[in-house]
């Protein structure tokens, strides 16, 4: 069986958005990922840029089941000594509004120089509105 090669010239990139409000960030963030990565599309290959750009709006009003909204953990290190910080959903979505989402659909994309290009064709935002209007996003019910 042949490996299958399609020309970047020949794909066809488009535009999507997904509204987050009221809905699970896991699913969202599921969502986003599978755009992103073209498993969508017939022609999908692991090894190649397939996929489409994703919006997502509304991020900050995304659900969390159960008690995550206070337990739920983010963790960084400084690599100097002591320098291990934690910080919960609640807190961080007043620090950085995006990074909850934006780090739920990382962790779902492949680590290396792959999984860092899809991740550019991602742009979150906490409100409705967004500056990708003149692409014209198709919407995407989760």
């Amino acid at each position: 069986m042949k490996t299958i090669f399609v020309k970047p010239l020949s794909m066809e990139k488009k535009w999507y958005i997904i509204d987050a409000e009221g809905k699970e960030l896991g699913h969202v963030a599921v969502a986003a990922a599978r755009i992103l990565r073209g498993k969508n599309k017939p022609e999908y290959v692991p090894h190649q840029d397939m996929g489409d750009s994703v919006i997502i709006i509304n991020a900050t009003k995304a659900a969390m089941s159960g008690k995550k909204y206070n337990d739920k953990m983010y963790y960084r290190h400084s690599n100097f000594p002591g320098g291990f910080r934690a910080t919960n959903y609640a807190d961080m979505l007043e620090r950085r509004p995006c990074f909850p989402m934006e780090h739920a659909v990382k962790g779902m994309l492949p680590n290396g120089p792959l999984g860092r290009s899809l991740f550019r064709n991602l742009k979150v935002y906490a409100g409705s509105e967004h500056l990708q209007v003149a692409q014209q996003p198709i919407a995407v019910e989760v």
